[in-house]
């Protein structure tokens, strides 16, 4: 039960962060195209990145709203907020000017705020991993009994 309701709200939160974070980056395409224009990582991928970020994020909102599509979702999820909290570490390297490209709410939070954010989400994806593991049978190998005559 206990484990349920952790895996429940867990799908919900990341559903919740990626349809927000996607549906805002998309409202305000030029405004994310700026910023993403402005990275020193991105620059070059900029016309690619606009459009793929927040079409993952969306896919992956999709994939944890999905019962069956749950597990697939939450590796996804948590590879995506591993990938997004090494680009912030990347970004601190660089400079602490460089506008943040995740829109809405979050747009507000300073780097060093964005990449605690980021660390209780990879965590969180990380717990979802493995109470999911724990929770689901142990796959049965379907090796044949021998046919005797």
């Amino acid at each position: 039960m206990v484990k349920n309701i952790a895996i429940e709200t867990i799908r919900f939160l990341f559903i919740l962060l990626f349809t927000y974070a996607a549906v805002t980056k998309l409202m305000d395409y030029d405004a994310f195209m700026v910023q993403i224009g402005k990275s020193p990582l991105l620059t070059s991928f900029a016309g690619i990145v606009v459009w793929l970020v927040p079409g993952v994020e969306l896919v992956t909102a999709f994939m944890l709203a999905v019962r069956r599509l749950q597990i697939i979702g939450l590796y996804t999820a948590f590879g995506l907020m591993v990938l997004f909290t090494a680009y912030i570490t990347a970004i601190l390297q660089f400079s602490e000017d460089i506008p943040c490209s995740c829109g809405g709410v979050l747009e507000s939070f300073g780097w060093v705020e964005h990449l605690i954010f980021n660390i209780v989400f990879v965590l969180l994806g990380l717990a979802g991993i493995m109470i999911s593991n724990a929770s689901s049978p142990p796959n049965k190998s379907k090796v044949k009994e021998p046919i005797t005559v």
